[in-house]
C-alpha cells in the first residue's frame, strides 16, 4: 500500500537485544493533504530503514510504501503500519493522493462538444409498417 504526505515528525530510535541479536526500531509520522488532513504514524525496523528515514527533510513531500500488521494481547487488538520503503515525491515516485494528483497535473483541455445522438428509431428502413422503436 502507498500514501503521500508530508513528513512532520521523526520518531526517537529504540535499540534492544533479542535472541536473535540486536535491533533497532523508529518511526515517523506524516500528514496527508486530503481535503480532511489526517496524521499517519509508521514504524520502521532495521538500521537500513531508520537511514532511509532520517535521511529525509523535514516537510518534504514522501510516498511511503507500507503493510499494516495486527496483533492481540489481553484480548485487545493494536496495530502497526510497517513502512517498507520511503522516498521523496521528486525521487521519479508517483503522486498517490488525489488532492496532491490534482496540483500536479495540468489542466486537460477541454472537449469539443458531441454531436447529438441521432433517435434509437431511426435505423428502421423507411418502408417499414412498424412504428414500434425496437
Amino acid at each position: 500500500m502507498d500514501i503521500t504526505g508530508r513528513l512532520i515528525k521523526i520518531l526517537p530510535e529504540q535499540r534492544g537485544e533479542s535472541q536473535r541479536g540486536p535491533w533497532v526500531r523508529g518511526g515517523f509520522v506524516i500528514e496527508t493533504d486530503d481535503t480532511y488532513p489526517r496524521q499517519v504514524a509508521f514504524t520502521t525496523f532495521g538500521e537500513d530503514r531508520l537511514a532511509m528515514v532520517q535521511s529525509l527533510v523535514m516537510n518534504a513531500q514522501v510516498v511511503v510504501t507500507f503493510s499494516p500488521e495486527s496483533r492481540e494481547f489481553n484480548e485487545r487488538w493494536y496495530t502497526d503500519l510497517r513502512c517498507i520503503r520511503v522516498v521523496p515525491v521528486g525521487a521519479g515516485q508517483p503522486v498517490v493522493n488525489a488532492a496532491v494528483a490534482a496540483q500536479a497535473q495540468p489542466a486537460a483541455p477541454a472537449a469539443a462538444p458531441a454531436a447529438p445522438a441521432a433517435p434509437a428509431f431511426a435505423s428502421q428502413p423507411a418502408g417499414s409498417d412498424d412504428d414500434l422503436p425496437f
